[in-house]
């Protein structure tokens, strides 16, 4: 039975293209590359759904870099995980890893370890942050729009003289804003 080395290949907008990461799997000798135009933190991606409908033991997954698979270090890890069950190897091209070595699956485990912590310590200080800023009266946020100059940009939208950009300089309303505004 012959093992495929699949690739993934994923860019978070339309705009921006995944001509790199296609190149570097290409090189990479992979028989089959997924690829989509779609923000990783969806939690359903079609082409990487079909992936690992595909995926059989002894197969192999490549992909440019580990940002481009997980949508979280917990989903990274589930992802990894599922594979393992599965007989199925990850080789990161970006980070050097190949989970079909012992090295390569020790040096994912201390990355993943090293993420999640990282997260954690910043979600902590952001808490204290907000806490401390609190107790000084300060609430957060963004500061609210003056209502009379939201008024203003929708009766200038409304006259279809000035493009939203204009409105925007003229104002100081921003484009969401003045949109939000305009269904109410």
């Amino acid at each position: 039975m012959k093992h495929y080395k699949f690739g993934y290949a994923r860019v978070s907008t339309e705009q921006q293209n995944l001509y790199r990461q296609l190149d570097m799997l290409t090189r990479y000798g992979v028989d089959y590359i997924f690829n989509e135009k779609m923000t990783g933190t969806k939690r359903d991606r079609p082409q990487l759904n079909e992936l690992l409908d595909r995926m059989m033991e002894g197969d192999t997954v490549v992909i440019e870099s580990l940002s481009r698979l997980g949508r979280s270090t917990k989903d990274l890890i589930e992802l990894v995980d599922l594979f393992e069950q599965s007989g199925v190897h990850l080789v990161s091209l970006k980070e050097q890893i190949d989970t079909s070595t012992s090295a390569g699956k020790l040096l994912f485990t201390l990355m993943s370890a090293i993420a999640q912590f990282e997260r954690d310590v910043i979600a902590e200080r952001t808490k204290e942050g907000l806490h401390a800023a609190r107790a000084r009266g300060r609430m957060g946020g963004r500061p609210k729009t003056d209502p009379q100059k939201i008024k203003q940009a929708v009766k200038l939208y409304h006259t279809g003289q000035y493009s939203v950009k204009e409105i925007e300089g003229l104002t100081g309303v921003k484009k969401a804003t003045l949109y939000r505004n305009l269904q109410t």
